[in-house]
C-alpha cells in the first residue's frame, strides 16, 4: 500500500541507505526480469501466433531499460 504522507519517526531519522538501495534494486530486477520474460514470450510463443505482436512486445521490452535505470537511480542525485 502506497503512502502519501511522509513517515515520521521517533527520533526524526531518515531511512537507511541500505534500505532505499535494496528497494530500488527490487524495483530494478523486478522490470529487467520483466524485460527478459517479454523478449522470450516474444521470440518463442507469440511469433507463431502474430508477427505484429512479437514486434510490439520487442518495442516495450526495449523500452523497459532505460527506465528500470531512471527508477534505480531515482532520488539518488545528493
Amino acid at each position: 500500500m502506497a503512502r502519501d504522507d511522509p513517515r515520521y519517526t521517533v527520533s526524526g531519522v531518515a531511512e537507511a541507505q541500505s534500505a532505499r538501495l535494496r528497494r530500488r534494486k527490487r524495483w530494478y530486477f523486478a522490470l529487467m526480469g520483466t524485460c527478459v520474460l517479454l523478449i522470450v514470450l516474444a521470440w518463442n510463443v507469440v511469433r507463431l501466433w502474430s508477427t505484429t505482436a512479437a514486434v510490439a512486445m520487442s518495442v516495450v521490452a526495449a523500452v523497459i531499460p532505460p527506465v528500470a535505470v531512471i527508477i534505480a537511480n531515482w532520488g539518488e542525485d545528493h
